[in-house]
């Protein structure tokens, strides 16, 4: 029987979702997740691949802004809940919903397509470039302290309280830093509801979330959100302190907040994941040989269209060459696009000029946000120079004063 690839309605969602379930696993998400998740994808933009009536392809998007280098935000598809049912693989089915996708968001006017991957090596044969990675850190608390501490932190005043009652003002706070780091998502009405997301048969033996706020003169500076799991050996305590965010707009509430969960009773250990490759922690840290510090790929992007993508943001140096950019999944992207610009912006469209660097989209995907150099990809072989010296400037431009971070998943 064909197969066919269609949006899914409404009264689909349901058995939609259950394909989705058994593809992860077979265990269903909590109520709370699928509520939010529900309310936050569109309909019209998730697709199901039916034999029949049987669902057995999966693929969702999120409607997002993504911060890039000069603070513009830039539209966004997030690709999400994607998946094949195990009897129907090595029929195309994962390309045919890629490849309609990728059309319709291009089409949309998405500057940008993004997920996160739950196998790694799944998305690069789309176009999809790491662009950029993510820390984990599991600090053991009697053997690491905090080696120097930023000016203003005493300064900092504590209080603990609930992430319900914290919630604006620390999605104020969030705001505020969004167009800082490259990477990081914009939240849209719905996406507060994130942050409470705590549903108790998802915590594992965990307390519910605690929101420790970090204020100077009455203004926030920062909040971590964290949750404690006490774990006895015999009468002696132990167990983690499960950071899901911690934020903060200068050193000493970073410093603060980083001190406080390192000081918290009855825990052995502080376990931080998802943090920027550049956290702060890592030079704060008196030992981080102990610290167990794990680098981890974490948002997968590909520009919908080159010429948008290039002058949507800024460059660190004046740059102006001429890129010969390949793509097989997205071929109104490819051929040769001249980029004129700076720190002030840049303009990019297309020129028969001769190239100064050829590259493929996956190349340039991963250099987007400025988290890997153009170099150190052609030291790969992943981009060839075609005029003198133009590896070099482009690599310069390209650059970002701070790693590109995806704060939370989609």
């Amino acid at each position: 029987m064909t197969i066919e690839l269609r949006r899914i309605t409404a009264d689909e969602w349901d058995r939609w979702h259950r394909t989705l379930d058994w593809a992860f696993g077979g265990l269903p998400q909590s109520p709370e997740e699928r509520e939010l998740w529900r309310g936050l994808v569109s309909l019209d933009r998730c697709l199901g691949a039916f034999d029949g009536d049987e669902v057995v392809g999966t693929y969702g998007e999120l409607s997002l802004g993504m911060s890039v280098p000069g603070g513009a935000v830039v539209e966004t598809a997030g690709a999400t809940m994607v998946s094949v049912a195990g009897t129907h693989r090595r029929r195309g089915l994962l390309r045919r919903m890629m490849r309609r996708s990728l059309e319709a968001a291009w089409e949309r006017g998405d500057v940008l397509s993004a997920l996160t991957a739950a196998e790694a090596s799944i998305y690069g044969r789309f176009g999809y470039g790491v662009a950029a990675h993510s820390l984990a850190a599991r600090v053991p608390k009697h053997r690491v302290t905090l080696s120097a501490l930023p000016p203003g932190t005493d300064d900092v005043r504590l209080t603990v309280t609930t992430p319900a009652d914290a919630l604006e003002r620390c999605e104020k706070l969030y705001a505020e830093l969004v167009t800082r780091r490259p990477g990081a998502l914009e939240r849209r009405p719905g996406w507060e509801r994130l942050a409470l997301l705590d549903p108790p048969a998802e915590r594992h033996g965990a307390s519910e979330l605690r929101c420790v706020l970090a204020e100077r003169d009455g203004e926030l500076v920062g909040y971590a959100r964290y949750a404690l799991r006490v774990e006895w050996d015999r009468s002696v305590p132990g167990g983690p302190v499960l950071v899901r965010n911690l934020d903060a707009v200068d050193p000493a509430g970073h410093a603060a907040l980083l001190r406080y969960l390192l000081g918290l009773d009855l825990t052995d250990r502080v376990e931080l994941m998802g943090r920027p490759v550049d956290d702060p922690l890592v030079h704060l840290l008196s030992d981080i040989r102990v610290s167990d510090l794990q680098l981890r790929d974490r948002l997968h992007l590909r520009p919908l269209d080159v010429g948008a993508a290039l002058a949507a943001r800024s460059y660190a140096t004046d740059i102006d060459l001429v890129l010969s950019v390949s793509d097989a999944n997205c071929p109104w992207n490819e051929g040769r696009w001249r980029l004129s610009g700076g720190p002030a912006g840049a303009v990019c469209a297309r020129t028969a000029d001769p190239a100064a660097l050829e590259l493929d989209v996956r190349a340039l995907s991963a250099a987007y946000l400025g988290g890997t150099s153009l170099g150190a990809l052609a030291g790969a072989g992943l981009v060839g120079e075609a005029r003198p010296g133009a590896l070099a400037a482009a690599a310069a431009a390209f650059g970002h004063p701070l790693a590109p971070w995806l704060p939370h998943g989609f």
